[in-house]
């Protein structure tokens, strides 16, 4: 496909109501989701369990996936081969604590799980409660029989780390970390795109449909590092400053990379932006208003919105002020 066509496009997110959500991504997030509970919203996928639809431009309508399939080129060299994005972005509106729970590395799932992947993650938190916390690995050794034991009988959290969470706190979760967001906890999350999560304990909860959830004690404690963790450092964060913008990286690994991108056109200071050809990037909007574009295209773009850069873009100008989470894949 001609790099003509590489123009950034609006996504429209798939969403989740599980029982621990709450309905902050429509009050504040205007996503206009009839769901009760909502807990997620995937805003950039191309997992089977929750399609991003492209809502601007010339593919408006279409899933993300097909897309990328018709458009390869799309996701960039660092990515050839593949037709589906390697990542997933999502909110998560924490009302209630989630499951405390662990997610396979890509080798378990790929023998264990029919070939998927794994999940490695990380965490931006948005906004948090005064007392919120989250769950980060052991605070001491255990063997394999007691996490089983202690999930069984619900005296695990005797193990568990629990950390005091801020609003604009990062934390890397990388696979086979125990863990989980705590109730009051609004997180933008960048993972490894899969849907492959083993509860150990989620205290005792009925569902819609008046059922406990499945707990999955075997996987999850094949996969669990059962070592204590140490407790987990704000990393070292440097803003550089250009005009109209200032950007600092929040978390790098193999799967992601990921910066805190603030924009201040105010003062009629312009910022260009362009992805190369090594691969794609998402813009997340985490708070503002304002523009992309150029002399071919334009769009609005406000809190909560989500747009998919192809690698190889057009140069597109910046204009407003706003906060994005720039994600690279």
């Amino acid at each position: 496909m001609s790099s003509r066509l590489n123009k950034p496009f609006l996504l429209k997110p798939a969403a989740k109501d599980y029982l621990w959500g709450g309905n902050r991504l429509n009050t504040e997030y205007a996503k206009k989701i009839e769901l009760t509970p909502l807990a997620e919203t995937w805003e950039c996928s191309t997992h089977s369990d929750g399609l991003s639809v492209v809502a601007s431009g010339r593919f408006t309508g279409l899933p993300l996936n097909e897309v990328l399939k018709a458009n390869p080129d799309f996701l960039g060299t660092r990515n050839n081969g593949l037709n589906e994005l390697p990542i997933l972005v999502k909110f998560i509106d924490a009302n209630k604590d989630l499951s405390i729970q662990v997610h396979p590395d890509d080798a378990y799932a790929f023998k264990n799980e029919n070939g998927q992947k794994g999940k490695t993650e990380m965490w931006y938190v948005l906004d948090a409660a005064k007392d919120a916390k989250l769950v980060y690995g052991l605070r001491e050794d255990v063997t394999t029989d007691e996490l089983k034991k202690s999930a069984l009988d619900g005296s695990i959290k005797k193990y568990l780390q629990t950390i005091p969470v801020n609003k604009d706190d990062v934390f890397y979760i990388e696979s086979g970390t125990i863990h989980a967001i705590g109730a009051g906890c609004l997180i933008a999350e960048i993972q490894e795109s899969s849907n492959l999560t083993y509860r150990l304990y989620d205290y005792n909860r009925i569902d819609k449909n008046g059922k406990k959830r499945g707990l999955h004690l075997d996987k999850a404690v094949d996969v669990a590092n059962t070592s204590a963790s140490k407790e987990p450092r704000q990393p070292i964060r440097v803003l550089k400053y250009e005009n109209g913008v200032a950007r600092e990286l929040l978390s790098r690994c193999k799967y992601f990379e990921v910066y805190r991108m603030i924009v201040n056109t105010e003062r009629r200071q312009i910022v260009h932006y362009q992805s190369d050809e090594l691969g794609f990037r998402v813009l997340l909007c985490i708070n503002g208003c304002g523009t992309i574009g150029n002399e071919d295209f334009s769009l609005d773009v406000f809190k909560g919105d989500c747009v998919f850069v192809p690698a190889n873009s057009e140069m597109f100008r910046i204009h407003g002020k706003m906060q994005f989470l720039d994600i690279r894949g």
